[in-house]
This record gives structure tokens, sequence and C-alpha cells, in this order.
């Protein structure tokens, strides 16, 4: 078998460097939550968060800042949904 095509069989190989890097991250959220203000903690995270998790926060979030803050992020209008729309739009 060439070398020329990736396997779908086979498992990613993983950048060490990112694996160390996602602890460190994930390190430093435990840190923080214990440790600092959660609430603050949250609304930071917001800002990174996929669709998918500022929807959920609108809906369960515990702190309301959280919430609403979630909702004003959901009613901005998202790079990525402009692409989507540009595309269906020449299609149609």
């Amino acid at each position: 078998m060439s070398n020329c095509c990736s396997d779908p069989t086979e498992i990613p190989k993983l950048d060490p460097r990112d694996l160390v890097r996602e602890q460190t991250r994930h390190g430093n959220l435990l840190r923080e939550l214990f440790t600092g203000d959660p609430e603050k903690l949250m609304l930071h995270e917001l800002h990174e968060a996929n669709t998918y998790l500022r929807e959920l926060a609108a809906l369960r979030a515990h702190y309301p800042s959280v919430r609403l803050a979630a909702i004003g992020f959901l009613e901005e209008p998202n790079p990525s949904d402009n692409i989507a729309d540009k595309r269906e739009s020449k299609r149609g």
C-alpha cells in the first residue's frame, strides 16, 4: 500500500505539544473555577464558545449575567453563518 493517501482506519497522530497545551489549559480552568470567581470564568469562556454551548448557557446558566451575555452573543451575526448564507444564495 502506498503512502500517498491517508488511511481512514488509522488513528490520527497527536502532537505532544497540543496535548500539553490542552492539559495546561484544563488545569488552569480548574484552578480558576475553584479559587476564582466562577461567574467571571464562565463569562470569559463564553467568548470562545461555539453556538451550541452559547445556546446551552443562554438556557441553563446558573448566573443571570452569563445567560444575558450568551443571549447577546447569539443575537450577534456569526461570521461562519454569513459564509453559509452566501453559499446558499449562490446555489439558489
